[in-house]
């Protein structure tokens, strides 16, 4: 069902987007063009767009105009190649009419020669606006916002405000919330549009604001508050400065945006990697982001070798064993994969107590034997069976191997949960990212833990205690 529905999205996007390249490419006058655009969504016109030649698009830039190309670049991903398609006049008011948050990310993708000449010729707000979202560190909220928002001021009547909004509505279209601010210029709270339209004249505005409104500080980590955007689940909510004056907003866009970035973030930090590669970023680059851990965890892996070189003699009686070793190798680090997804998620919460943290590790470790338990009688089954018809031997020393194999897969996923579990709370107390550190380190760990506990037990129980022979 739900492939089928995508397939439909999929057919109807597409139809939307040869509606559109036919009307590009057909006689219509430039009025009757862009009147027939307007039942189109700007996302579609963009996707239109990508599909023409240069040459075509040239043409059809000096009749969408500046700020409806404005509102339709904001959704192609890599807009540099069609700004530079326009004169710097005409992408300079492009950039004008957008977003700051939007306008930046364009500038961003330039090259410094064309960044500076653009923002030389950016009018005095938009380039205030530009420069201040861009003195922010990327992983600061205050580098998502935007400055498109409508403020008023808390002793404004029910008619003020409304001429305010239509006022600002004209260069600011997030109205779906309008911001507060009291005699000082400082965040007092928020106004939802509906109520300022139902309110009457004779009533009190402030009985309608909300005073304990959401926000976020410019400078804070885009880790540190990205669940608390996410659980007020509003249209919009505004990024405050130390002195708590409104900088700007933070929009749902923004919001679906930020929530993709840190999801892709820490999916590449748990491979070890300090940030999400793109298909653009050079050799160079994404080399510098895994080389220092790849290192480390060579050094690492040499380690487990030369462990596992200590138990040659074990191999030397009973070669067959090497057979199960990827099985609880496996087991082992899916394991402590499982374990470290579910504490990274609960360290997300700085409030979590020691207790809560001491129960986490608990629960993680029975969920362990639990599981171990339930895979180490199928893990017998199978095994005993397999060793048996494959060697042809007694079922005595097949039953034994599957014993060693069994007791080994317990003790490694018992331990692997554990393991899973402390090292990245280890890490967060000593104030590295757990999600960086944790997922390469975990493998490697889990790794030498399973060596040590298959060929070990193999040592002990079936050459020591059963002196079992290949």
């Amino acid at each position: 069902m739900e492939e089928e529905k995508k397939e439909l999205l999929e057919n109807t996007s597409e139809h939307v987007e040869k509606e559109l390249l036919d009307l590009f490419r057909s006689n219509l006058s430039d009025d009757e063009l862009l009147t027939r655009l307007e039942d189109y969504h700007e996302n579609d016109i963009a996707g239109a767009l990508e599909q023409m030649l240069p040459e075509e698009r040239k043409r059809l830039y000096p009749i969408l105009g500046e700020e409806k190309l404005s509102e339709i670049f904001s959704y192609i991903e890599d807009v540099d190649e069609y700004m530079k398609e326009l004169d710097l006049s005409s992408a300079a008011k492009v950039i004008e009419n957008m977003d700051s948050d939007d306008a930046v990310d364009v500038l961003e993708e330039m090259d410094d020669e064309s960044r500076k000449e653009l923002t030389g010729m950016l009018d005095e707000e938009s380039s205030a606006d530009i420069r201040m979202i861009r003195s922010y560190d990327e992983d600061e909220i205050g580098s998502k916002m935007t400055t498109n928002f409508i403020k008023i001021d808390r002793g404004m009547s029910v008619r003020k405000a409304m001429k305010e909004l239509v006022s600002q509505a004209e260069n600011n279209d997030n109205i779906s919330i309008l911001y507060v601010t009291d005699e000082d210029g400082k965040f007092y709270g928020a106004l939802d549009l509906k109520d300022l339209i139902t309110a009457r004249d004779y009533m009190d505005l402030q009985t309608f604001m909300i005073t304990s409104f959401p926000y976020v500080i410019d400078h804070e980590k885009i880790s540190d508050c990205i669940d608390r955007i996410k659980d007020y689940e509003e249209d919009s909510i505004p990024v405050l400065n130390s002195d708590k004056e409104i900088l700007g907003i933070i929009t749902a866009q923004d919001m679906v945006e930020v929530v993709d970035e840190e999801l892709g973030d820490d999916y590449a930090k748990l491979a070890g990697l300090t940030s999400e590669e793109d298909l653009n970023e050079s050799l160079g680059k994404s080399m510098k982001k895994r080389m220092p851990w790849l290192i480390t965890l060579l050094f690492l892996g040499l380690g487990v070798s030369f462990v596992v070189s200590i138990f040659e003699p074990v191999v030397a009686e009973i070669a067959f064993i090497v057979t199960f070793q990827s099985l609880i190798l496996d087991m082992a680090g899916n394991v402590g994969t499982q374990s470290l997804a579910v504490t990274i998620r609960v360290l997300v919460d700085e409030n979590v107590s020691s207790k809560q943290k001491a129960g986490l590790i608990l629960k993680e470790v029975r969920i362990g034997l639990v599981n171990g338990l339930i895979l180490a009688c199928i893990s017998f089954a199978i095994v005993s069976v397999y060793v048996a018809a494959a060697k042809g031997s007694g079922w005595g020393f097949a039953c034994s191997i599957a014993v060693c194999v069994s007791i080994a897969l317990v003790v490694a996923m018992i331990v692997s949960s554990f393991v899973g579990t402390i090292v990245p709370m280890f890490f967060n107390k000593i104030k590295v990212d757990p999600a960086v550190a944790s997922g390469p380190l975990i493998t490697t760990v889990n790794d030498l833990v399973a060596v040590v506990t298959y060929y070990g037990l193999a040592w002990l129980l079936l050459i020591q205690v059963m002196h079992v022979v290949s």
